[in-house]
């Protein structure tokens, strides 16, 4: 779950990136709208947070760029720009949400969550696969019933293993939702990721396989 922060506005952008990465998410930031765009196109976004008033190229243009080319990326324009008019251009040109600074913190996280499952086509905050339940609103893990303590990044795997349930997840595009372009990252980082994660998941709780050639599988119960 990998979202690009598109925001010039330094010090907006750095407490934007970091409540994302609290929440669990892989977060990106770029300044410049040229650039975004080539991002947006070449990376597993599940989320673009878009500026309006940007270098380079205006946030309209960005999101008319990245549509034009058939992404279907969920879009949250983020502007101090209040007219109708403007938010009416945003939504027809294809953003998903349209939020005003300033803006509250508890509120832009919860329009994050919501367009991250809207985009997966899983609208229910709520994933289940056996006896194993996890809450994306809430950020918590229950096995039968009883809760199940995650790190920030073993939740952000189980999520995208639990969306895909039943389908390989290559470990390329694991990696690449889960990690940022400015983390420093072991070269086993995800393999250490999964194998805590089975170890919690032990004894009653479903089997996280490894396919050969073709990544990681969550097994449905």
């Amino acid at each position: 779950m990998r979202v690009l922060v598109v925001e010039d506005d330094a010090a907006l952008a750095r407490g934007l990136v970091a409540a994302l990465r609290h929440g669990g998410y892989a977060a990106d930031h770029e300044a410049d709208g040229a650039d975004a765009v080539q991002l947006a196109l070449s990376e597993p976004y599940s989320l673009i947070v878009l500026d309006l008033g940007l270098p380079g190229l205006p946030g309209f243009e960005v999101l008319k760029a990245v549509r034009a080319a058939g992404s279907t990326v969920p879009v949250m324009i983020l502007t101090a720009r209040d007219a109708i008019s403007d938010r009416v251009r945003g939504l027809d040109l294809g953003a998903d949400d349209y939020l005003l600074k300033p803006f509250d913190l508890a509120e832009f996280e919860a329009r994050v969550r919501a367009l991250v499952r809207r985009g997966q086509a899983v609208p229910n905050p709520v994933l289940r696969c056996g006896a194993l339940e996890l809450d994306r609103a809430a950020g918590t893990v229950t096995l039968g019933g009883a809760p199940v303590a995650l790190r920030r990044r073993e939740l952000a795997v189980l999520t995208i293993l639990m969306t895909r349930a039943g389908k390989p997840v290559p470990k390329e595009r694991l990696s690449a939702e889960i990690f940022g372009f400015d983390e420093a990252v072991a070269p086993n980082a995800l393999e250490l990721y999964v194998a805590r994660l089975r170890k919690k998941l032990q004894p009653d709780g479903p089997e996280i396989r490894t396919i050969r050639g073709l990544g990681y599988l969550l097994m449905p119960v």
